[in-house]
């Protein structure tokens, strides 16, 4: 018994001296080694308990991990500044300015904030074991926000009924304040005020977009939800009509004529906007000259105008499932930009010289006029490559060639071969889906990329390249850093468990070469959604700066966006700089670049967003026709909350709530991505091949309901079996359910 008090007392005090270290070190960081050697901690035991303790009181709250094993203080005032996390299920948040700690805020306590909002808090001095909260004292700056949902219109008072997952309560709406809105129309509302003692905030109606439930109200209601435009202004449209294409004698003077030049455009059968084009020839010495043309958008589109300050603020055309938003007005994007056959177009170019075996010998970039020759779709160029006939097959077959010889170049310096099947709809006159194909980048695709990247890349380096002794000027780089490595040492471990192997560490380029071996070996496999996802996840966000660190994904020193200047502004911004320090220019001013560059970024990742919602939406809207129809298919997610299941016919992807699971209780295994029933043992993995049926299609939600489908009586499904299957009563369901629930927080 002494021996354990003893024990006791040693523990306590040690505890003790690293709490009186720590407190003396406020502002510094520490690991359990500079805490052992400090207190004169040696014994391996010693140091095991430091480190244990240290965790411990990470875990509680009262440190801060900054890196793995590397601790601090939290720096926490009284008071804060952050931003406001507002969520539907109460758990409310503010963000810190200073540490970027995410402290909760009960709803009491919100002031109302909004999602987004900035705010001024107070921080509850913290109790070891509990959690911190915050209270808002000042709302600093309010986040313009809109909200969608449906109105129900009474005979006094009106509600939105919001879809937002960023607001719990309806919008209480006046009635002269609806815009002719009645019951079943979607709507775009703003709050205009929510008194301290109302549940509900009062609101108006901005925009009434039309029924729910109708194609153009619901594509609509997707694009307002991200904050986006889906209406071009009259008033830009029209100062677009007046552009005329301008092509002058004198104009043609200053430029490189190249109208003479075979020069073809390949796009998608449904393309519009053209705004790439390649040309050949063949010189003398057996070399090639490959042109690469892009419409000179800036030509007509000057800076500050109307049209640019529109195109600026949209940043990018969102391609949504039944249709484009453009950046540009339609009468410049379909008709004087688009580089469409047998008419003159001015084009900003890259003319190479190369190769026959597509090795680069050199380019130059100039402004040109060219006259394509034809419009062929990926479909017409892709049957010159595989059957060598048609008109223009011999140009296309070498440029194939070239092509392939470039991505192999490419994929040897240490590019990640990316390439997954996408999901596409055939949509009916009223935009509903009625059947699914997916889109496959064959020869035809990947020629087209691959002179795109060389351009990209040309003219990055063009003025990224400094001379000795210059200084480098402003410019636009379209960037991609290092992969997180705590995710690509995740996405190892979890191919392993498949039986493939990952390089985590040594070049990037010996990193890349066996992820792109892992992304060929998975390929038509179960496990490939999802281990092709976790990939591209591993890897950081490509964004646009003026700070170049490089392209990882393609391995390029040197790479911008040049090429798609129609339906990208950082495209334009290219355009202009290039033009600009071609001619000797001064550099622009480097901050109000990279301004621009985070707008444009945030814009592409809101269009992103969009179009995936648009894309679910379909997926939903399609297999809502296909209740209680049986389906084979994949389990491409594991969470706690159920089984994801990936569809063979159609690739759309569905839930099967671990509610329905009814054959046992099933825990999640987060380290192995599976389920694992309790009594049986029964693992459902990823990668798994399962038969499922669907069961419901929330449109609002945008969520697809699987239920597994019985193996010995396939025309069965588990939700069916339920209460044959079980077998316990009721409260000890209840009572494990809480237990394992009490174990996930």
């Amino acid at each position: 018994m002494a021996k354990n008090t003893n024990t006791k007392k040693n523990v306590g005090r040690i505890r003790l001296n690293i709490d009186t270290y720590i407190a003396g070190n406020p502002t510094g960081t520490f690991n359990y080694r500079q805490i052992s050697s400090a207190l004169g901690l040696n014994a391996p035991a010693e140091q095991r308990h430091v480190a244990m303790y240290l965790a411990e009181m990470a875990f509680d709250g009262a440190l801060l991990e900054v890196a793995p094993g590397k601790y601090r203080l939290p720096q926490r005032s009284t008071k804060a500044t952050g931003t406001f996390v507002r969520r539907s299920n109460g758990k409310n948040s503010v963000i810190t300015d200073d540490t970027a700690e995410e402290i909760f805020v009960a709803e009491r306590n919100s002031m109302h904030a909004l999602n987004g909002d900035k705010v001024e808090v107070t921080i509850a001095a913290r109790v070891r074991g509990a959690e911190p909260e915050a209270e808002v004292i000042d709302i600093t700056e309010r986040k313009d926000q809109t909200f969608i949902g449906t109105l129900k219109v009474d005979k006094h008072f009106a509600y939105l009924l919001t879809d937002s997952k960023y607001l719990a309560t309806d919008i209480y709406i006046p009635k002269a304040k609806l815009r002719g809105g009645k019951t079943g129309d979607k709507a775009v509302v703003r709050i205009t005020n929510w008194p301290d003692d109302a549940k509900n905030p009062q609101g108006e109606v901005l925009d009434v977009l039309g029924a729910a439930g109708e194609n153009d109200t619901e594509i609509n209601a997707i694009m307002a939800e991200f904050g986006l435009p889906y209406r071009y202004p009259e008033s830009v449209e029209k100062a677009a009509d007046k552009i005329t294409p301008g092509i002058t004698d004198e104009v043609v003077a200053q430029r490189e004529d190249m109208r003479g030049v075979t020069t073809f455009t390949i796009d998608p059968h449904d393309a519009k906007d053209f705004d790439d084009a390649l040309s050949i020839r063949k010189l003398d010495n057996g070399n090639y000259e490959v042109g690469v043309h892009i419409a000179d958008v800036t030509f007509y589109v000057h800076p500050d105008t109307i049209i640019d300050r529109e195109a600026k603020e949209r940043a990018t055309s969102i391609y949504l499932v039944d249709r484009v938003v453009p950046m540009l007005p339609e009468h410049l994007c379909n008709g004087i930009c688009s580089l469409r056959p047998d008419e003159d177009k001015l084009t900003f170019s890259v003319i190479f010289t190369m190769t026959a075996d597509g090795k680069v010998l050199g380019h130059r970039i100039a402004r040109t006029v060219i006259r394509s020759d034809r419009r062929f779709t990926y479909e017409e160029a892709q049957e010159r490559i595989e059957t060598g006939k048609g008109d223009f097959a011999d140009e296309i077959l070498t440029l194939d060639r070239m092509a392939k010889a470039l991505r192999k170049n490419r994929y040897d310096s240490g590019s990640v071969d990316f390439d997954r099947v996408e999901v596409r709809f055939d949509i009916d006159d009223k935009g509903h889906p009625v059947s699914v194909f997916f889109k496959e980048s064959k020869d035809a695709n990947k020629l087209i990329e691959e002179f795109m990247l060389l351009a990209n890349r040309a003219v990055a380096s063009a003025i990224g390249v400094v001379p000795a002794k210059k200084k480098a000027k402003a410019f636009v780089y379209r960037v991609h850093d290092v992969p997180d490595p705590d995710r690509l040492s995740n996405l190892a471990d979890l191919a392993r468990v498949f039986g493939y192997k990952l390089k985590t560490k040594g070049s990037a380029k010996d990193i890349n070469r066996s992820l792109n071996k892992m992304l060929a070996d998975i390929k038509g496999k179960g496990e490939e959604n999802f281990l092709s996802t976790l990939a591209i996840r591993s890897m950081a966000k490509a964004i646009y700066t003026t700070t170049n660190i490089g392209h990882y994904g393609l391995g390029f020193d040197y790479y911008t966006h040049f090429t798609s200047p129609i339906r990208r502004y950082p495209d334009m911004m290219v355009h202009r700089l290039l033009a600009r320090y071609l001619a000797g220019g001064r550099s622009v001013n480097l901050q109000k670049l990279e301004d621009e560059c985070k707008h444009s970024s945030d814009m592409e990742q809101l269009a992103s967003s969009a179009e995936r919602a648009s894309i679910k939406y379909k997926q939903v809207e399609y297999m809502a026709d296909r209740l209680g129809e049986v389906y084979t298919g994949v389990i491409s997610g594991v969470t706690e909350w159920g089984l994801y299941v990936e569809l063979d016919e159609n690739k759309c992807e569905g839930l099967v709530p671990i509610r329905d699971l009814a054959d046992d209780y099933y825990d999640f295994d987060d380290r192995n991505y599976c389920l694992v029933g309790r009594a049986h043992n029964h693992r459902y993995r990823l990668g798994d091949a399962v038969t499922v049926q669907v069961a419901r299609a929330d449109l609002q939600k945008k969520q697809l309901d699987l239920a597994l489908v019985d193996e010995h009586n396939p025309a069965r499904s588990i939700a069916d079996l339920k209460k044959q299957r079980s077998g316990r009563p009721t409260s000890e369901k209840v009572g494990n359910r809480k237990k394992k629930s009490r174990r996930r927080r």
